[in-house]
């Protein structure tokens, strides 16, 4: 698979953080003691680097961290897994986004974790591994992630999503946060990370290579998902949630490449030394 790049540039992170905490450009040039003209040289992708260090801190940023993601220094290292694993990257419309693929090396039983925009490449992967599909978890219900569903379901694979956020696919059952399932020695555990949607789930899995969280639209390499009403509930989600889990988890994001916690805690400008 081609490199996949970051999902957010550093002045999608500037534009989340200041849509999340509802600050106006006069009141976050204010705060931050800058120009008003300067911050918004930034927003359109001028690397101004006094101005960027300024205004992390009311932003609640890791102006480190911030200004490296400017200056293109960091990508995430890719890490391997031996079996078990698979990840699709599909266009939808002007964008790309992830689905995933896990399952029991001994009874072949495999749980798909979204569809993307074409599922036929996770349907290639079943048949090629020569695969039973059992679940179809869904991290959230916005359309770019369940583009594809039909396809998918029609394999008679059970479609699960959290009670917060249904799926109305007919047939489609919902689960409580803290449930688990199992796929032979796979097991599967829900976490609600909710904020970027209503019922935003990830899903922590173990018996793999590495721990996986897959995270949907909750956290992306170097950025997090975005919300205008919600910010705060997903940003205390993520630090509550997914920052806890062990630190050597793999992080599997709905767009973007996958990550590990421990990078997210060095570079993410949202976390870094602040987890």
């Amino acid at each position: 698979m081609p490199r996949i790049p970051l999902e957010d540039n550093f002045t999608d992170i500037i534009g989340k953080a200041q849509r999340g905490l509802q600050l106006t450009d006069d009141a976050l040039a204010t705060a931050a003691n800058v120009p008003v003209a300067d911050l918004q040289a930034v927003k359109q992708g001028e690397i101004q680097e006094i101005t960027l260090l300024a205004l992390a801190r009311p932003l609640g940023l890791d102006r480190n961290a911030l200004l490296a993601l400017a200056r293109r220094e960091w990508y995430p290292e890719q890490p391997i897994f031996k079996r078990g694993f698979a990840m699709f990257n599909t266009t939808f419309e002007d964008m790309t986004v992830n689905s995933y693929l896990v399952w029991d090396v001994k009874t072949r039983l495999a749980a798909a974790f979204d569809t993307g925009a074409d599922a036929r490449p996770i349907l290639d992967t079943i048949a090629g591994e020569g695969l039973t599909l059992r679940y179809i978890f869904l991290t959230h219900t916005h359309e770019d992630h369940i583009a594809d569903l039909d396809r998918l379901a029609a394999t008679g694979a059970g479609v699960w999503a959290s009670e917060l956020e249904p799926s109305d696919r007919p047939g489609a059952k919902t689960f409580q946060e803290n449930a688990h399932f199992h796929l032979g020695e796979l097991s599967i555990k829900t976490l609600f990370t909710w904020g970027h949607s209503p019922g935003m789930t990830t899903y922590f899995i173990s018996g793999l290579s590495w721990p996986l969280a897959i995270v949907g639209d909750a956290l992306f390499a170097g950025s997090m998902g975005g919300s205008p009403t919600h910010f705060e509930i997903q940003l205390r989600h993520n630090k509550q949630k997914i920052l806890k889990l062990p630190a050597d988890t793999v992080l599997a994001c709905g767009h973007g490449p996958l990550t590990t916690l421990k990078q997210e805690k060095q570079h993410n400008p949202f976390f870094a030394r602040r987890s």
